[in-house]
């Protein structure tokens, strides 16, 4: 039985999630089919090119990102305060990046005389956009239905390209969010098709390591990172970035299984700052999937009014 999207995201509780879509029947959709010999690897860039307009546009930061072969994970911030901040036209310019306008609001931006009932239509509309804009149904509805526009255009059929609904889970606390990331950002090491983050194709990490080489502080797209502790007046992720790469790269090092690819071993410091055990660091990075709360037990015992739920359903973080 599926879960009401309102029990799995509430900004009140947290505004980090992880979401995860999935190819249907998990077929290499977007990787190279040894049944007709052919590549589709280039739908992956379809997924990276369609995150980065639709991050532009939506008061939704992406934290991380990994496409791969039949699937793809991105860990979204919702920025509430950015959407309350719009104006009435920045909120129809950013809708209208993707969408049509409705005639009363094509009368509005030509500044034609409304009625008061025109006017309050019209604000209604706006009110309901700039909801929307922070919504991550809304913003994953509409990065899935062009991909699947798009690939069934280039296979000539129709039908699913996605399997049901995206996978949401709310990540409660600082841990649970670089927990998150790794778990995203290290996907391809994983899968034996990286030997590491700097060349992890159609990845954050990637992304963020070549806006380093061009003296950038962050990737565009990406939610930046705002250093630890946090200033009052920076919005980004809790963390420095430097940390977070060494983090990524020890845990690299460790995970490894029958299934599960890894690079060499090393320790880093960050792991000490952050309070975390080693043994349960791998656990939680090898496991992230695993239910739709992810924090400390305390925390995800007092998020769970905002979800309109009574039991923990998640990975409980030390």
């Amino acid at each position: 039985m599926t879960t009401a999207r309102s029990q799995l995201i509430s900004v009140e509780a947290t505004p980090y999630y992880h979401c995860v879509s999935r190819c249907v029947r998990r077929s290499y959709l977007c990787g190279y089919d040894q049944l007709t010999q052919t590549s589709y690897a280039h739908r992956r860039a379809w997924v990276e090119e369609r995150l980065q307009l639709i991050s532009s546009m939506f008061c939704i930061g992406v934290c991380a990102y990994a496409i791969m072969s039949n699937h793809y994970h991105v860990v979204l911030y919702i920025n509430m305060k950015q959407a309350q901040g719009l104006s009435e036209q920045e909120v129809i310019q950013r809708w209208l990046t993707l969408h049509r306008a409705p005639v009363l609001i094509q009368r509005y931006l030509k500044g034609e005389l409304l009625s008061d009932t025109e006017t309050t239509a019209c604000r209604a509309i706006i009110k309901t956009w700039r909801e929307r804009l922070c919504s991550i149904s809304w913003f994953m509805r509409l990065l899935n239905q062009h991909i699947a526009q798009e690939a069934n255009r280039e296979d000539g059929c129709t039908g699913h390209f996605w399997e049901g609904r995206f996978k949401s889970q709310a990540l409660l606390d600082e841990k649970a969010l670089a927990a998150a990331m790794a778990y995203v950002d290290l996907n391809p090491i994983r899968a034996g098709i990286a030997d590491t983050p700097e060349t992890s194709d159609f990845t954050s990490v990637k992304a963020r390591i070549e806006s380093l080489h061009k003296d950038m502080k962050t990737a565009p797209f990406l939610f930046p990172f705002a250093g630890n502790p946090r200033k009052q007046e920076a919005e980004g992720l809790p963390f420095r970035l430097m940390d977070y790469l060494q983090l990524l790269d020890w845990t690299g090092r460790q995970v490894k299984s029958r299934s599960h690819h890894c690079i060499a071993a090393t320790q880093s410091p960050i792991l000490k700052r952050l309070g975390l055990d080693s043994v349960a660091w791998l656990s939680i990075c090898t496991t992230i999937e695993k239910g739709t709360l992810i924090g400390p037990a305390s925390v995800m015992q007092d998020a769970l009014p905002h979800f309109n739920r009574q039991r923990c359903s998640g990975l409980q973080i030390p």
